[in-house]
């Protein structure tokens, strides 16, 4: 049985092992990087198949009439037309929870270095401002504690959850919003209430119809002007150029984003413009720690190995 990686390069960087997925198939081959036009070709002989990002649709599926099952190297199935691979009897397994701990922390990580303004104190002291200023501590920037602020969550699955109960630990209050298109149940706020009276919001939904710029001008101006946005879910549920705008004009008191609309962004974006202050960008790690990519790499395995014992594990299709 035959066994193609699409993208390894994705989820490895040469720092963690792959030989519990290399162990599952007598059969494997691993590409770094593929390319949308180069899958099609790739997939023709294969059985088993793993993406990360390299999109699987109809035309591609119908060149692979041997394939059996789609591995999806993420919890997201955008990148695969199930549909197409439910016509075709392809069953497609998805891995879930691989990454709580990382994320979180990188969440954390964004709002801790917003809050107590250490990208503005790191470049005073390269400036040599710290170093000749008359007193021992430099109050330059105002610094706000975590403790006693509001913290709302937008997303209240795995993710959302893990979220507040790190916020709880700080001391934070939390809100959590009802579902996009929905009402407001078991004490969740409508969006527009709980973005009046949160001090950091985190966004942790999937980007679909519903959520596409959740979070427009109009909301961002309901938002407190010290308060923070926190986006580490998908790009498209802000709307960029609003963000950027509320940024510039200091309507909004930062942000911290690890997604963007186009990844990567080849053709530029308008939260990587360099006048937008109280803003930090990183390029989609927050799920990266190796010991998550680690997990996402056993947990493939074990969705093979279920799928050859004929049973049924984290399965989307």
């Amino acid at each position: 049985m035959r066994g193609v990686f699409l993208d390894r390069d994705a989820l490895d960087n040469g720092d963690i092992d792959i030989t519990p997925l290399a162990e599952t198939l007598p059969d494997w081959v691993f590409h770094g990087l593929t390319r949308d036009v180069d899958v099609g070709e790739r997939i023709a002989e294969a059985e088993v198949v793993i993406s990360n990002k390299a999109m699987l649709d109809s035309a591609a599926l119908a060149r692979a009439p041997k394939l059996r099952l789609i591995c999806i190297a993420a919890t997201g199935t955008n990148n695969v037309d199930l549909a197409a691979a439910q016509r075709r009897g392809i069953e497609v397994c998805n891995v879930r929870s691989y990454a709580t701990a990382s994320v979180v922390e990188h969440v954390f990580a964004l709002i801790l270095s917003l809050r107590r303004q250490l990208p503005a104190y790191r470049d005073t002291v390269r400036a040599g401002h710290w170093q000749r200023s008359p007193q021992f501590a430099m109050l330059d920037f105002p610094i706000a504690e975590l403790h006693g602020s509001t913290l709302g969550i937008v997303g209240y699955g795995e993710l959302g959850r893990a979220v507040a109960r790190v916020g709880e630990a700080f001391g934070m209050r939390i809100l959590v919003a009802a579902r996009a298109g929905g009402s407001a149940e078991n004490g969740r706020l409508p969006l527009r209430v709980l973005l009046q009276q949160v001090d950091v919001l985190s966004l942790h939904l999937p980007l679909n119809p519903r959520t596409t710029d959740l979070i427009g001008a109009e909301e961002l101006a309901l938002m407190k002007s010290a308060a923070l946005l926190i986006n580490t879910a998908r790009g498209g549920i802000v709307d960029e150029p609003a963000l950027a705008e509320a940024l510039r004009a200091g309507r909004l008191g930062g942000a911290g984003v690890d997604v963007l609309s186009s990844e990567p962004p080849v053709a530029g974006n308008p939260l990587l413009a360099p006048d937008i202050p109280n803003l930090i960008v990183t390029p989609h790690i927050a799920w990266a720690s190796r010991e998550a990519r680690q997990r996402l790499v056993q947990e493939i395995a074990a969705n093979i190995r279920a799928f050859l014992a004929g049973e049924i594990r984290n399965r989307v299709v």
